[in-house]
């Protein structure tokens, strides 16, 4: 009889879960932060209590992982407007390679050290650390990696031209405005102001900030721009 309690249990469990990580949405799924992590790693904990002890009642599990589902969906309602709760909770990421140099001072921050590196750039297929234009750790702890194009480099000095972009700066693109709040630390990479971004926006018919959702600059100096709707 007891063995029949647990399976059923077991069953129960395995659909609640499944409905929950459903409801958290696909990139909990897929990447997960720091707090989904914690969040998802409670739940399994309590689903496995739940099924190896038949006798307390399913509701005793069933609450608290209820609790923890609400947690996680009004906290990623709160982040997803407000960008700095956002970078609270999930992390900013960070330059760890850029332009052929490494970022020994941020290596050292995110305790990421060679080895981690090494292995994640055999993971994108490179074998030359000189190589690489830029090098992102995301906030997920993967590394987003971009490689130089070596052939339009060459072609340039063959001509005595450069062919550097207009713009350097560490994270492509970067962000000018974002949910309507401006972004003056990526505005000094550039050597910019809120006069001069105020008056491209207007050239755009945008009168004001916070009409503006998001607002990035690629590394030619061409402005993205999406409104608010």
């Amino acid at each position: 009889m007891e063995l029949t309690v647990i399976m059923l249990r077991t069953l129960l469990m395995y659909l609640f879960v499944y409905v929950i990580l459903r409801m958290m949405g696909k990139r909990e799924i897929g990447k997960l932060s720091v707090f989904d992590l914690v969040i998802s790693i409670m739940i399994a904990e309590i689903a496995v209590i739940a099924i190896e002890s038949p006798h307390p009642p399913v509701l005793h599990a069933v609450a608290p992982m209820a609790v923890l589902v609400v947690a996680q969906l009004i906290v990623s309602n709160i982040t997803l407007k407000n960008r700095r709760l956002r970078l609270w909770f999930e992390g900013k990421p960070s330059v760890i390679i850029s332009q052929g140099d490494l970022n020994w001072k941020e290596m050292k921050k995110q305790r990421y050290s060679l080895d981690d590196l090494m292995m994640q750039l055999r993971e994108n297929r490179i074998d030359h650390v000189a190589d690489v234009e830029l090098a992102v750790l995301e906030s997920s702890g993967k590394l987003s990696v971009i490689v130089a194009d070596k052939k339009k480099q060459d072609a340039a000095d063959s001509r005595g031209e450069s062919a550097k972009p207009k713009i350097r700066y560490g994270l492509l693109p970067l962000p000018l405005i974002m949910d309507g709040l401006v972004q003056d630390d990526s505005l000094e990479r550039i050597g910019k102001n809120r006069f001069w971004l105020r008056q491209e926006l207007r050239k755009e018919g945008v009168k004001d900030f916070k009409q503006v959702a998001f607002c990035s600059m690629d590394h030619k100096g061409r402005l993205y721009i999406n409104r608010r709707k």
